[in-house]
């Protein structure tokens, strides 16, 4: 007989000392192989078993060393999340103060660089390694707040025996990942943190919300930023003979001239610049300017030969697409919803039809216009290699796709029937 998993969320509102209890006996047996009263919940389990592939000790409490605070310095200075601190502090530190939690940023990459909030319980955090510069990736110190959001992208709360490692089990934590709302690329975790008698059902909502506030600031940001660069890109370009594009440094476009207005232009990973090669304009040259590049279109031909591309999804958080030809090479970092959409296209190499796709999706097939929408998107940068009608890789491009040693990390935060299936079926990958 298969257990239910147990609703921490309704049993600690009302009792959260038996709670604990309960939690505690699920994870001594789950980890010890025996039968356990009720089963982990699926973000968790599914968690735990990523750590005992990955090696994590549950008996003993990992540390990792502590940025220096010169680099906690460049990384804060560097980070999108900078502009976001004073609405996640408005949104979180003065009910977490009260309710004795400490708000708690990380970057994409797990490290800490901020952590506020009520003084004693920052010292409680000081003892399980919670400090600024500290590394909390999930594959570091287990399932936790901070680490497991960023890997299944999306809110996630942790309570007492939840947590992987026995040293944290005191504690409970909500945290919620912010993304780019650009690309979709993971900027960090926001999370509030603390002792487990003072976890409240309604913690992960009130997380989830204030990170989609930030995210909706970063966005008003990029778009005021992009009307500023327009205007000083308008005079130039009316200056100028033959197709050309000023974009921002992330290669949204603020304005053309002498070409059609594509929405973002695929810059390469680390661009220079000079002479490219771009999948949106082919040939061209890039200018730099203060806040952004000026894109000349070249009337050159394109070498003519077949192109290689390379489909990253070996790592846990992070996801990329690179193109290599006869005419150069580019790489492009991949969304969540993006990553398995290539993956699906990568398997099925005859090709897949928006009602397919729907279904490997979100066992749907009816929910073709979302699938169409971002189709779109992909192929803004990798249009010049995709052919519709069915979605497919160009016939003479060669693809390759670079996995996870172990088929059950593939595409980790994936709830995709598809993504499911290839995880369970060894040599699912190749289509």
């Amino acid at each position: 007989m298969v257990n239910s998993p147990m609703d921490v969320t309704r049993l600690a509102a009302v009792d959260a000392v038996r709670a604990a209890r309960v939690l505690a006996e699920v994870r001594s047996a789950t980890l010890a192989g025996r039968h356990a009263p009720f089963t982990p919940r699926p973000v968790i389990g599914q968690s735990w078993e990523r750590m005992l592939r990955s090696g994590v000790d549950p008996e003993h409490d990992v540390r990792s060393d502590l940025l220096s605070r010169e680099e906690v310095r460049r990384r804060r200075e560097s980070s999108p999340l900078r502009h976001v601190l004073p609405v996640l502090r408005q949104g979180l530190l003065s009910v977490a103060d009260v309710a004795q939690h400490i708000m708690v940023v990380t970057d994409g990459e797990g490290r800490v660089l901020w952590r506020e909030g009520s003084p004693a319980v920052l010292r409680r955090a000081d003892g399980l390694g919670l400090e600024v510069g500290a590394d909390w990736r999930e594959e570091v110190v287990g399932t936790n707040g901070l680490g497991t959001p960023a890997v299944v992208r999306r809110p996630v709360q942790v309570f007492a025996s939840e947590h992987f490692v026995r040293s944290h089990t005191a504690w409970t934590c909500a945290g919620a990942p912010i993304t780019d709302p650009r690309d979709g690329r993971l900027l960090g975790v926001v999370d509030v943190s603390g002792p487990l008698e003072t976890m409240h059902p309604a913690t992960l909502a009130w997380v989830a919300s204030v990170a989609k506030l930030a995210e909706a600031r970063l966005r008003e940001q990029h778009l005021a930023a992009l009307e500023r660069l327009r205007a000083v890109a308008a005079p130039m370009l009316a200056g100028l003979s033959g197709p050309a594009a000023v974009v921002d440094r992330h290669g949204w476009t603020a304005a053309v001239t002498g070409m059609p207005y594509t929405q973002r232009i695929a810059l390469p990973a680390a661009p220079a610049p000079g002479r490219h090669w771009l999948p949106a304009l082919g040939p061209c040259t890039l200018e730099p300017l203060t806040d952004g590049w000026l894109l000349r279109a070249r009337a050159e031909p394109v070498p003519p030969g077949a192109a290689r591309i390379v489909l990253d999804l070996a790592q846990p958080r992070r996801w990329s697409v690179t193109v290599s030809g006869d005419a150069g090479s580019w790489s492009h970092e991949l969304s969540p919803r993006h990553a398995e959409l290539l993956f699906l296209l990568a398997r099925r190499r005859a090709g897949c039809t928006a009602a397919r796709l729907a279904a490997d999706l979100f066992g749907d097939p009816a929910r073709t216009v979302t699938v169409r929408a971002e189709m779109s998107r992909v192929r803004r940068y990798l249009g010049a290699f995709l052919a519709h009608r069915p979605y497919r890789f160009r016939d003479d491009a060669e693809v390759e796709v670079l996995l996870p040693d172990d088929p059950r990390d593939l595409l980790p935060h994936s709830t995709a029937p598809a993504v499911v299936a290839a995880r369970r079926t060894p040599g699912a990958h190749s289509g």
